[in-house]
């Protein structure tokens, strides 16, 4: 395995200054932004280099966002305008735009979902699907996902999945009574005021039922019972890590920006409460 690394280089803008108006109740307070430090590393699969991308905003915080889909750029956009004020790192898979991860091994071509390669079931499910599945390709595969995982250091207090999707092809309705996901989750909450594709998915309770009580569409995952897809969701939910899914359709950063920063607000609230406390989770 090769890695390429480039020199961090950390600072902060100056200081927005703050204001405020008369009669008006919003204030915009005083915050430095981070530039976030860049590591790039090159991971190989067959005869690809696969670039990945791992941006730190400030120090470690225990928050560590993951977009994998290189499609997805919404996601990754409206993330990083709340870490440039909270903090937090941010791993990205770089595939010249695309969902889908191809390469040659023997002379014979795979793809595979980023997404679907966390689990040895997941691999050769999402390789059948790409049309081409051998035990090399899944192994090469395997060795990836495995180097994929290790830069999530066991000390992220909460792992956030970046994604997007296109228009009621993936939604709230999956999971609600009659969707094809109905039996992964343990609890739906599904506000008839929000867009359907606008939806978080996690693994821990508490936060379900925060971004619920905030008004987003929200599911808790079955972490025993859901299907073993390979995705992150299922790995972390075997694993009790604390993970949530944020997600919206394809274009809507500005509501993206929106639910990622009320996640970073919860989270934030939750550390000044109990600092070095462990939060309830299943």
């Amino acid at each position: 395995m090769k890695y390429i690394i480039f020199i961090p280089i950390l600072f902060f803008l100056s200081a927005i200054a703050a204001h405020s108006q008369e009669g008006d109740n919003s204030v915009s307070v005083s915050a430095a932004r981070y530039i976030p430090s860049r590591t790039s590393i090159a991971l190989q699969v067959g005869n690809r280099k696969i670039p990945i991308t791992v941006l730190q905003y400030g120090e470690a915080n225990g928050i560590v966002c993951i977009n994998v889909h290189d499609n997805e750029t919404a996601s990754v956009e409206g993330a990083k305008a709340v870490l440039e004020i909270t903090g937090g790192t941010l791993i990205k898979i770089e595939n010249y735009k695309q969902r889908v991860i191809r390469f040659k091994l023997n002379g014979i071509s795979y793809g595979f979902d980023p997404n679907r390669i966390y689990s040895r079931v997941g691999i050769g499910q999402t390789l059948r699907d790409n049309r081409s599945v051998s035990k090399p390709a899944m192994d090469e595969i395997e060795k990836f996902a495995q180097r994929v995982l290790e830069l999530i250091p066991d000390s992220a207090s909460c792992i956030v999945a970046l994604h997007n999707n296109t228009e009621e092809a993936f939604s709230i309705k999956s999971y609600m009574t009659g969707g094809n996901r109905q039996k992964d989750a343990r609890a739906v909450y599904a506000n008839d005021q929000q867009d359907v594709d606008d939806i978080i998915l996690t693994t821990d309770s508490l936060l379900y039922q925060k971004m619920a009580d905030a008004g987003y569409n929200s599911i808790w995952q079955d972490n025993e019972r859901a299907k073993k897809d390979g995705s992150l969701s299922i790995h972390f939910g075997e694993r009790a890590r604390r993970y949530i899914n944020i997600e919206t359709q394809h274009g809507k950063v500005e509501q993206y920006k929106e639910m990622f920063e009320k996640l970073m607000a919860i989270l934030a609230e939750e550390k000044e409460k109990s600092p070095g406390e462990p939060k309830d989770s299943l």
